[in-house]
Formats: C-alpha cells, sequence, structure tokens
C-alpha cells in the first residue's frame, strides 16, 4: 500500500500554486467548506491518512488552529510540507505515522478526519478503534469510506477496463471531463481502478463501530435518513437522526442508482461520549 502511494500520490497540487487558488479549491467542495467554517478556531485537529495534505493545509490557514496531517507515504508527506512551506502556513505540520500505532496520546484532539482512508488498511474495525482513541471526551471523529452498495458501479467499470486493456475509459464522467487535467484524471484512475486493496462498508456496520467505541452519530454524507439532503448550510455538527435499517437501504440505493458518484464514497460523522 506505502508502494502504490509513493508511486501515485493523492491528491496532487495540479493547477493549485497559491494559498489562494487551494483555498479556491477546497471551498468549492461543499463538505472542505463547511468542515473549515465550523471547525472552531482554537480546536486541535488530526487528519489521519492525509495525503498530499491539502485539506490539513487549507485548514491550517485559519488562525489560531492546530493541525497535523499524517501519512505514511513520505511522498505524499513532502508534497504537502513543501506546499505549506511555500506559502507560510504555520499552523499546519505533517508527520510520518502508521495509524495502528498513533504517535500522539489517547484524547489529544478536538477533531480527527479519516478520509478514504480506513478501507485501504487490513483490518478497518480495528484502524477505527485505534484512531478514535485520539478523540477527546465531547470531540468529533469524521470517517470517509467506500460504500458496500455504492461502489458496485466502479467495481463494474474497473472489470471493463481489466478486460478491455483499460480502454472506454469515457465510462467514467471524471475521465471524460476536459475540464480536469490531466495528472489529475491520471491519479483519479489509478486511485479509483487500480489500487491494490480496498473493502466497502455500510452505514449499520459503522454505526456499531461507534457504539462499540463510545461514539454517537451526529451526521452523514449524504444523510442517513431517506429523502433528506445535505444543504450549503448544513449544521455538520448538530444532532441528527441516524435513520431506520430502511431509510439506511433507501440511502445507499440511491447511491448506486446516480452511478456511485465519488466513487460510492460516503461521511459519518461522530461525537465521543465515553
Amino acid at each position: 500500500m506505502k508502494a502504490f502511494y509513493e508511486e501515485n500520490p493523492f491528491p496532487n497540487y495540479e493547477d493549485i500554486d497559491s494559498d489562494w487558488s487551494l483555498r479556491d479549491a477546497a471551498k468549492r467542495g461543499i463538505f472542505a467548506r463547511l468542515l473549515d467554517e465550523q471547525t472552531p478556531r482554537n480546536a486541535k485537529v488530526l487528519e489521519v491518512g492525509c495525503g498530499t495534505g491539502q485539506l490539513s493545509n487549507f485548514m491550517g490557514m485559519s488562525w489560531g488552529r492546530s493541525v497535523f496531517g499524517a501519512d505514511l507515504c513520505v511522498n505524499s508527506l513532502s508534497l504537502g510540507h513543501r506546499f505549506k512551506s511555500a506559502h507560510g502556513i504555520n499552523s499546519t505540520a505533517f508527520l510520518q505515522m502508521n495509524l495502528f500505532r498513533p504517535a500522539f496520546r489517547p484524547e489529544s484532539f478536538d477533531l480527527v478526519i479519516c478520509n478514504e482512508v480506513l478501507h485501504h488498511t487490513s483490518d478497518p474495525g480495528l484502524g477505527f478503534q485505534s484512531i478514535s482513541k485520539l478523540v477527546k471526551k465531547g470531540g468529533l471523529i469524521v470517517i470517509g469510506l467506500y460504500n458496500r452498495y455504492g461502489r458496485l458501479t466502479t467495481d463494474l467499470r474497473r472489470l471493463i477496463f481489466r478486460a478491455s486493456g483499460d480502454r472506454f475509459k469515457f465510462l467514467d464522467p471524471r475521465l471524460r471531463d476536459r475540464k480536469i487535467g490531466q495528472v489529475r484524471r491520471n491519479t483519479w484512475f489509478m486511485a479509483q481502478y487500480k489500487h491494490p486493496h480496498e473493502s466497502k462498508h455500510t452505514w449499520g456496520q459503522i454505526m456499531k463501530w461507534f457504539q462499540r467505541s463510545g461514539f454517537e452519530f451526529v451526521n452523514s454524507i449524504p444523510k442517513a435518513t431517506a429523502f433528506d439532503s445535505v444543504t450549503e448550510q448544513e449544521k455538520l455538527f448538530e444532532d441528527n437522526s441516524s435513520g431506520t435499517w430502511l431509510d439506511h437501504f433507501i440511502v445507499q440505493t440511491g447511491i448506486l442508482i446516480t452511478g456511485g458518484a465519488e466513487g460510492g464514497f460516503f461521511l459519518m460523522i461522530g461525537k465521543r461520549v465515553s
């Protein structure tokens, strides 16, 4: 896994050559903008599996906040650190870390973010237990994972690419979008279709992870309740209904029907209560 990301650091900094362009790129996505706006300025934040550190650098631009970006891949960390140093982002620091052996003491952080990481580990549940211990009581954790049902569209495209020698790339909307640079398209293709290992997960499974580790459900993207949607003014950290099994079935089916947008990905937010 480490070797894969050393060769294919994700995401890359193509078309991002200043702190302003990074800020603009981050704010085009609802989640990153809301996360930055709603995380207190004095918060201590850890991004586990930060990759090239774009989110860590973006969040570190806010005065008074302490942000740590941790990853196993030195090549990715070097890109993030180089950008931080070039643009004077002094509130962000990067370090190499194995998430199964955290470099920090338990209950060190107000917010822990682990986005598109756990499903690439050998034991996602154990990985969650490990990083969840770093969250203070009353603090929050954000995890992003591939959905078992929403990922089926990507799985089908992967089979087609494999059988055809990587032809028919137009089947992936992002790969045929000429507004995206060639480097970013190649990086997306490698991360989505050539990754050496991934697992898929459901709302119900992550709810059990939360319960076992002393967390309660707060919010999710998409919403955990059927026919509700995330808005531009979404309050990420306000309590929401965790939904029923029927809600989860409908929401996950919706991800599949929409073609597995963003690779069949979903986010869950929990608060540590014990």
